[in-house]
């Protein structure tokens, strides 16, 4: 089938199935994690500061990662990374165990995970080109990695609402740890050849102005980095709140708040599914463009919802615009970076996703608190549409003018 064509590749078949295993386990944590802090503290503004730590680290490193990755092994990068959020994940759940119940330590776990995938994420994206044989199928890569993703999106939160309420906490954490021996005996297997880079002469630093130059120097990733900062800002962090809609607005249980989870991923997954059949990259800013109008739209309908069934409908399209959104971006970026700077333009992809979350995760709890939780929600769709209409401007304006990047100064660094 078309849709499952870059699975014919043994590299990123192994990717693709120990990586499923271990999201899911990823997921189960995140959402046990946020019922837990909820549960303990009833506080929407520590749901914002576990969001915050954990991503943070994103918009702090993520520049540094993209040079770090573009300096050394991709592979052992990997599994490094993903070694230490094993250990990670079991602390956490040996603290569980003991009901040791200290949300400064859950917040100090958060923090390390955060820095972890600041690097984490930067390789693995950087390292799916090397994973195709064939590069007409890596946006066909990067989609089923997304479904992947988002499938986990369903049935971790999925299983989570199941084990919560039987079992508790403590499982879905010892979930996590044991999911990450799947996904290190697939690295393992894994024959990759990449290219180990010659060591530069610049400086870090160097580097990361290079970095900046290329990507600011280009008006259509600048662009698409700046529309994907504005939304993980302003709208992405909605999310923030679900715990609330689901045990105060709708008087639910950890079952409930799960519902919300996995009617996202449900969405994410319709989307990607979409994303992994297009034949052609052409169109993605007209896909960007109206995924981020669906999103904007849904998430002011989920904010108003006044019955459960609706708020979950809206949340599956939710789901379809955020991921053909971030999916649709991200594609962009690795086929139209220069194969030098595509680590360093990536990590500004992780930089405007993950590391602007934990600011506007910030900012929705310090809203909700402020307004509630409904007013918070309206706010950051109405946003997502404002933001949406003004890039939609921009680009007509650019179209209009004929301003086209100039990619001359780094043509040499494609060959």
């Amino acid at each position: 089938m078309n849709v499952f064509r870059s699975l014919k590749y043994r590299n990123f078949k192994l990717f693709f199935y120990g990586q499923s295993i271990s999201l899911i386990g990823t997921w189960m944590q995140k959402t046990a994690v946020a019922w837990l802090v909820y549960r303990l503290t009833g506080s929407a503004l520590l749901l914002g500061v576990v969001s915050f730590v954990s991503l943070i680290p994103s918009l702090i490193l993520a520049p540094y990662a993209g040079s770090i990755v573009d300096r050394h092994n991709r592979y052992r990068i990997l599994v490094i990374t993903q070694v230490v959020s094993m250990l990670q994940a079991g602390a956490l759940a040996f603290m569980l165990l003991f009901r040791f119940y200290n949300i400064p330590a859950i917040i100090g776990l958060s923090l390390l995970q955060g820095i972890v995938n600041a690097f984490d994420v930067t390789c693995r994206q950087s390292l799916m080109v090397d994973m195709v044989d064939d590069k007409n199928d890596l946006p066909n890569a990067i989609a089923l990695n997304s479904t992947m993703t988002n499938l986990a999106r369903i049935a971790g939160p999925a299983i989570a609402g199941i084990v919560l309420s039987v079992f508790g906490e403590d499982i879905c954490f010892f979930g996590n740890f044991i999911s990450y021996i799947p996904v290190l005996t697939c690295l393992f297997m894994m024959k990759l050849n990449t290219i180990v880079p010659v060591r530069s002469e610049k400086s870090i630093w160097a580097e990361l102005q290079e970095g900046f130059r290329y990507v600011s120097g280009d008006p259509d990733l600048s662009s698409m980095i700046l529309m994907l900062t504005a939304s993980s800002l302003f709208v992405i962090p909605f999310n923030t709140l679900m715990p609330i809609f689901a045990k105060d607005i709708f008087n639910g249980d950890a079952k409930t708040f799960s519902w919300f989870e996995s009617a996202a991923g449900l969405g994410s997954v319709i989307s990607a599914v979409y994303l992994a059949n297009l034949k052609t990259s052409k169109n993605l800013v007209k896909i960007m463009s109206t995924a981020s109008l669906i999103f904007g739209v849904s998430v002011l309908m989920v904010a108003y919802a006044g019955k459960l069934p609706f708020a979950l409908i809206f949340m599956v399209f939710t789901g379809i615009g955020m991921m053909a959104q971030t999916s649709a971006i991200n594609t962009y970026i690795q086929t139209h970076a220069v194969p030098a700077m595509r680590a360093r333009a990536i990590s500004y992809y992780v930089m405007a996703y993950q590391g602007m979350i934990p600011v506007g995760s910030l900012m929705a709890g310090w809203l909700a608190g402020a307004l509630g939780p409904r007013r918070a929600v309206c706010i950051e769709g109405i946003i997502g549409v404002l933001a949406t209409a003004l890039f939609v401007l921009y680009k007509r304006r650019q179209a209009a003018s004929g301003n086209l990047p100039d990619k001359t100064v780094f043509g040499r660094l494609s060959r």
